[in-house]
């Protein structure tokens, strides 16, 4: 196509030789527009990569998750957060775990060494306790779920994780993960809430593409991932894909 373009062009100016100058620099500041956004665009871009790539689909709910993440993160397990209400097992969000593969592989391999025949408590526990990059991406399945919701669900959850791995309460720690986030905020089926445990052990929460919270604490951190890879996890069947994965690096 830019071969055809640039053959019609001297056609066009030598009809046109008044217009020559104009066009040229026109053309000359949409490059320089070009070139001065290209870091902006980025993100953008990555976005459409992010698209591109295979997707892995959560069965219950018939939500996507692309295999790979723009910032190399890999899929390892996907599942739904079930709650019961009324009687009823209610699904609320579906997720998937995401993990840096290279670190947790030379974890698993400096750890455990050779593969066991299946995964093992210390294994899952290496997990929980390490600060190597992990995401999990939680979409949104519920119609009637309001930001208040969510915030009493990771209080609750957390405030049972942090008894379980201390045998005490730390109200004012759990509360942190939703950080800023306002009540008003609207949630539909699709919208989507990122909660990444960053190295130094600095969990970030992500509302809608915004950051509503950066908290570093290890505890936190552990707390967290310990909801969907602890004794009683959200989802018992991913928690068992994600240590199937981890099998597979050994």
């Amino acid at each position: 196509m830019k071969g055809k373009a640039n053959d019609t062009e001297p056609n066009v100016t030598e009809n046109q030789p008044e217009k020559e100058k104009p066009e040229v620099e026109g053309e000359n500041k949409s490059v320089q527009k070009e070139e001065g956004t290209i870091e902006k665009e980025e993100p953008s871009k990555q976005a459409l990569k992010e698209e591109e790539v295979p997707v892995e689909v959560e069965p219950k709910t018939g939500v996507s998750f692309p295999v790979v993440l723009g910032d190399g993160k890999q899929l390892k397990a996907v599942g739904v957060r079930k709650k019961s209400m009324l009687g009823l097992g209610i699904k609320i969000y579906s997720f998937g775990i995401y993990a840096d593969n290279e670190k947790l592989k030379d974890l698993l391999k400096t750890k455990i060494g050779k593969a066991p025949s299946k995964p093992t408590k210390e294994m899952y526990q290496m997990v929980i306790d390490s600060d190597f990059g992990m995401m999990v991406r939680l979409v949104i399945v519920f119609s009637s779920l309001t930001m208040s919701m969510v915030k009493k669900n990771f209080n609750e959850g957390l405030g049972a994780s942090i008894k379980k791995l201390t045998g005490g309460k730390n109200d004012e720690l759990t509360k942190k993960i939703m950080g800023e986030a306002s009540d008003d905020i609207k949630l539909s089926p699709g919208s989507v809430i990122e909660i990444s445990r960053l190295p130094g052990y600095t969990l970030q929460t992500k509302v809608k593409d915004e950051i509503v919270s950066t908290v570093e604490s290890e505890l936190l951190c552990r707390a967290y991932i310990y909801l969907y890879l602890g004794e009683d996890p959200f989802d018992k069947e991913a928690k068992e894909s994600f240590g199937t994965s981890m099998l597979s690096l050994l």
